[in-house]
């Protein structure tokens, strides 16, 4: 082997590679999808027994043309005083490699154009099932929410003419929402009213503070999905209970204070339709009924209202 004609190819190689910013054959292999083995070959001057395929690989890394590549590396079959038999040869060596890459371009282009219908193909699939998925998904809701949709309008409108209609009986039709959100994994956040200790995470304060643990008072659900959390629920602080010695010393100044009503029976009154005599009194202790037990008919009666006189 011509030891200077390996000395010329390896550096040629290096001067390309330095050109792309490869800096070992180890690289140029990894990128290129070209062995070694294949590279060392190309130093030892035997570009033309490699594969039309691996030169095309090597060309395209080196950002070189195939013709550039061919020209710029000596082969082993060369000598400083040709014979014309093998440069007749190696012509047509050349000719054939430039007919494989002609034929190599047409099917890289052939593939590029069907990649690209392909593509196209995939995209315009994914938008009809895109579309199609939104379908199933309006149509499997509106199924779900059917009967509020139905009842809804007539409640609200039975609601506006008669505003004493209790709104009790309007619970009902929210029944297909609370379905529909539990099939899509929709969970409250505690329920109105409840006392719940205070998670910032969790929870939205909407007046006053409170600190983390505390116990608050839920005024507006939260709502989450799964782990993720889409309102937090709305709380305020729990306003402080007076003390029962408070609240008894109040009663006793209420007491004091607080004007003659009704049921105030005075010391000395008139008669009334109400009073009785010593001897209903007495029986009256005797009894367990009271000349208060009446009916509602014998209230209204208006003999029971004589005897009673």
């Amino acid at each position: 082997m011509n030891e200077s004609l390996y000395h010329k190819n390896r550096q040629q190689l290096e001067d390309l590679m330095h050109q792309v910013g490869i800096s070992s054959l180890k690289e140029l292999s990894r990128l290129s999808g070209v062995s070694e083995w294949q590279l060392i070959r190309l130093e030892y001057g035997l570009i033309l027994k490699i594969p039309v395929e691996i030169l095309l690989k090597l060309s395209h890394t080196l950002n070189i043309s195939l013709n550039d590549l061919l020209s710029q590396f000596d082969s082993g079959e060369v000598v400083s005083t040709p014979q014309l038999p093998e440069m007749g040869e190696n012509t047509e060596e050349l000719q054939a490699l430039k007919q494989d890459y002609q034929r190599l371009q047409q099917q890289m282009e052939q593939q590029r154009e069907s990649l690209t219908q392909e593509f196209q193909r995939l995209q315009q699939e994914m938008a009809q099932q895109k579309e199609t998925l939104k379908e199933d998904f309006q149509q499997t809701s509106l199924q779900t929410l059917e009967s509020w949709l139905v009842q809804w309008p007539t409640a609200a409108v039975s609601a506006q003419k008669n505003p004493k209609l209790p709104a009790l009986k309007l619970l009902p039709l929210l029944k297909p929402m609370a379905m529909l959100l539990k099939q899509w994994g929709v969970e409250a956040i505690a329920s109105v009213g409840e006392l719940v200790p205070y998670d910032p995470h969790y929870h939205q304060l909407i007046q006053g503070e409170a600190q983390p643990g505390e116990r608050v008072r839920v005024r507006y659900v939260g709502y989450r999905q799964g782990d993720k959390l889409l309102y937090r629920a709305k709380v305020s602080p729990i306003e402080p209970q007076p003390s029962p010695k408070l609240e008894e010393n109040e009663g006793e100044n209420e007491s004091h204070s607080s004007p003659t009503t009704a049921l105030d029976v005075p010391q000395t009154h008139p008669t009334t339709v109400l009073d009785v005599s010593e001897e209903a009194a007495a029986e009256s202790e005797s009894s367990p009924t009271t000349f208060l037990d009446v009916s509602e008919d014998d209230a209204v009666n208006p003999e029971t209202s004589e005897n009673m006189t």
